[in-house]
């Protein structure tokens, strides 16, 4: 078996899908905070 060294694995692909993960997360909360502030203000 192949010795394991920390950090040499090329890891680029994971961290552009973290940063696409984290992007949507933040933009669905911001959707679905404004969605209830609408709601809050019009749905009466």
């Amino acid at each position: 078996m192949a010795k394991h060294e920390h950090g040499s694995m090329d890891i680029t692909t994971q961290e552009k899908t973290f940063d696409r993960f984290m992007n949507y997360v933040k933009w669905t909360t911001i959707a679905i905070i404004a969605i209830l502030v609408f709601m809050a203000i019009f749905a009466r």
